[in-house]
């Protein structure tokens, strides 16, 4: 007898994923957007932003993508490539302190063969990764398990932002 698992934040997903609006990129809007709440935005640099990814894989998915409108990685200016890995070196050690993973994968999918959800701006991802975290659910059920809503992630990573001066 299987047991029923509840995850009713999917359902804004699972009902609108075709009929998202395609013609603005959620990147450039976030960027844009004073509201960081809203946007999930964690913090705005002069060639880069952060912020968490709204269906993540784990807790504390984040994603880093340059303030440019960029597909191609050969497109980013050195100093915006190193921004980003330092962002992306500021959200290993943030996400370490609040999760206290046992590991992470760090990197880009570019273009849709590699799993590019958006393809037309380039992002980094961040994601904390814990042993058996990749259990049978994702392969057999196409379900992840997120133990933490959106909002309690971003408030403990703004948080420790506010801590370390940064965001």
């Amino acid at each position: 007898m299987s047991e029923p698992l509840f995850a009713p934040w999917r359902f804004a997903y699972v009902t609108t994923a075709d009929n998202r609006d395609r013609s603005g990129c959620i990147f450039c809007s976030a960027f844009g957007s004073a509201d960081d709440r809203a946007t999930l935005t964690l913090w705005r640099e002069a060639h880069s932003f952060a912020l968490l990814n709204r269906y993540p894989y784990t807790s504390g998915h984040a994603m880093i993508a340059p303030v440019a409108h960029v597909a191609e990685l050969e497109a980013l200016e050195p100093a915006t490539l190193t921004e980003m890995m330092d962002g992306a070196r500021r959200l290993v050690g943030i996400l370490r302190r609040l999760y206290r993973p046992h590991g992470f994968n760090i990197g880009f999918n570019l273009g849709e063969a590699a799993g590019a959800g958006i393809e037309e701006h380039l992002h980094l991802h961040v994601v904390p990764r814990w042993r058996g975290d990749t259990s049978f659910m994702t392969v057999t059920g196409g379900v992840r398990v997120i133990p933490e809503e959106l909002e309690t992630t971003f408030d403990r990573v703004r948080e420790l932002l506010g801590e370390r001066g940064g965001g």
